[in-house]
């Protein structure tokens, strides 16, 4: 009689195998944050019979699945396919303003399958990889590659722009500024590049502070801090710039500051509407407009208040059950943690928010690749940038500007994107060359 023959035993090691160099803590933690973030939701939604919280949970494992999957894919291949992304991304976003869907005032969405797709959340992803792809090999150390980073960065940001999506746009911008820093671009490159809009800002805008019991700042002060600014950007054009260019570019960054200072003033008086000049700048003095624009801003600094030290309890807070925050489930997320946890709560959030970007600046140090490191680099500054602008418009230091949380605010499409983004740093992380001890 023939022997039975036994069939080989498979070795847990072989399923792990291909994710064997992963960075597990930047995987737990956004997992973490994502079942914590669907149940704020469903506390929030708690009294209105909603299921947006499952379908967070629902997105965010199809997102932990394509994420797996990336991650074990060889992310050295984007490179040869930059130009295809790229070419997708800005189809992407000109489809949504031929066939796209409309609401509050834009139009971002694209109806796929009776679901809601908002393109521009996926672009982000696609000038990452373009952008990693145009400066591994010529970095930004030399104003010809900033430039061309920057025209490459100018289509699909232009067209997010005319959406209208400023809130995306700011994100964009975000992304290019970390990554030129990252390839070597001079900081002070990168100052001058955005001086421009900070002189807009300080030339136009009229800040609600007249109600205010000190007047910190009147329109003709500003005025003169915009002539300061001007005149410090052209010393800074004048100290950084490469020496055949140095004396021109100081007195064209001084002319650029002076003209963004014009653009801002025509832009404030004739092109933004009343509601829109209130978005920006009613987060100085929600009390301005306490029923419009800064109602948002007030009902959300109460209930982070109200959470004092420990909060009221999961399912407890009552300007959260009373649904008093308008958008809690995605832009003001962090003000019902504020109330239900208090500020032990909110506290440890942003410490899982920290760890999560020290282990991305952790694989963008260690990647085996500039390509590699520059799209770690690229999510650091998306994550970081969303990160601090969505917490600060909730506590009252920065405008209203409809960026989620990554990971805790609804949104299918900013789910997918945030997964879609972890696996491709965990793709760099995995194929990184295998440390020596």
């Amino acid at each position: 009689m023939l022997a039975k023959r036994s069939l080989p035993r498979v070795s847990w090691k072989f399923w792990v195998k291909p994710w064997h160099q992963v960075d597990l803590l930047l995987f737990c933690l956004p997992i973490a944050l994502t079942i914590f973030g669907g149940i704020m939701i469903r506390s929030t939604e708690l009294n209105q019979g909603l299921t947006d919280w499952w379908w967070h949970w629902l997105m965010g494992g199809i997102g932990l699945i394509i994420a797996l999957f990336i991650a074990r894919s060889r992310y050295e291949n984007l490179i040869h396919l930059h130009w295809i992304t790229y070419g997708i991304t800005n189809f992407s976003l000109i489809a949504v303003m031929v066939v796209g869907q409309s609401a509050k005032g834009a139009q971002r969405w694209i109806n796929i399958a009776g679901i809601a797709v908002q393109p521009s959340e996926f672009a982000k992803l696609g000038l990452i990889i373009t952008l990693a792809a145009l400066l591994h090999k010529r970095t930004a150390s030399n104003l010809d590659n900033v430039f061309r980073a920057l025209a490459i960065t100018a289509v699909p940001w232009g067209l997010v722009f005319l959406q209208p999506d400023l809130a995306t746009s700011l994100v964009f911008g975000s992304i290019v500024l970390g990554m030129l820093y990252w390839a070597n671009a001079h900081p002070g490159w990168l100052i001058l590049l955005i001086s421009p809009i900070i002189a807009g800002i300080l030339f136009s805008i009229s800040w609600p502070l007249s109600e205010q019991p000190i007047v910190l700042f009147n329109q003709l002060s500003l005025t003169a801090l915009g002539l300061i600014w001007s005149a410090t950007m052209g010393l800074v054009g004048f100290l950084t710039l490469p020496r055949k260019q140095n004396v021109i570019g100081g007195i064209g960054a001084i002319a650029l500051n002076l003209l963004g200072g014009e653009l801002g003033i025509f832009a404030w008086n004739h092109v933004l509407k009343e509601y829109q000049k209130n978005r920006l700048t009613v987060f100085m003095n929600p009390e301005h407009d306490p029923l419009n624009a800064g109602y948002h801003l007030i009902q959300s600094r109460i209930a982070i208040g109200a959470g004092e030290w420990w909060g009221w309890g999961l399912f407890k807070g009552p300007m959260t059950q009373l649904n008093f925050v308008p958008e809690q489930h995605t832009d003001f997320i962090f003000s019902a943690v504020g109330e239900e946890f208090g500020f032990i709560g909110c506290l440890v959030v942003l410490v899982i928010f920290c760890f999560i970007c020290q282990r991305l600046l952790h694989v963008a140090q260690t990647a085996k690749d500039n390509f590699g490191s520059l799209v770690a680099a690229g999510v650091l500054s998306m994550i970081v940038f969303q990160m601090i602008v969505n917490i600060g418009m909730t506590v009252g230091l920065a405008p209203v500007a409809g960026i989620p949380l990554p990971w805790m605010s609804y949104g299918r499409s900013a789910m997918l994107t945030n997964f879609i983004a972890l696996g491709l740093v965990e793709s760099v992380a995995n194929f990184r060359q295998r440390q020596k001890y």
